[in-house]
């Protein structure tokens, strides 16, 4: 079997999120460091992007962006500071085995962005 890695790709273009998948960028960054066994943390840049571990699927997507037009209309005022506030901690923490993510079978590093300016800027620290 042939694998093609894509560095960055976005995994989900919607109205009020835009999601980028940035698991092999994390995966290369870890392999490429000295640290075999330990903890990779995540954080998101932006105070309106936020970091999740979950599976790539389209409709998980489009759920969440209705899930989230629901609990904060698009038209309230300062939408993407309530969301990241209802969405809980910008950052995510990976484990790493032999300079290897553990991750499941269909399990990604996604960053969601919030708002309509999508910033593709994180920052990975490893621990180990």
């Amino acid at each position: 079997m042939t694998s093609i890695e894509i560095p960055v790709s976005i995994a989900a273009a919607l109205p009020s999120l835009s999601v980028m998948d940035i698991t092999n960028d994390v995966a290369r960054e870890v392999a490429a460091s000295d640290v075999k066994d330990g903890i990779a943390f995540l954080h998101a840049d932006s105070p309106h992007t936020i970091i999740r571990v979950q599976e790539r699927e389209t409709g998980f997507f489009e759920d969440v962006e209705a899930l989230l037009e629901r609990v904060v209309p698009s038209s309230q005022s300062r939408r993407e500071k309530l969301l990241a506030f209802l969405l809980g901690p910008r950052s995510e923490q990976v484990p790493v085995a032999d300079g290897v993510l553990c991750l499941g079978q269909w399990q990604r590093i996604l960053l969601f962005s919030l708002d309509a300016l999508h910033r593709p800027q994180w920052r990975l620290t490893l621990l180990g």
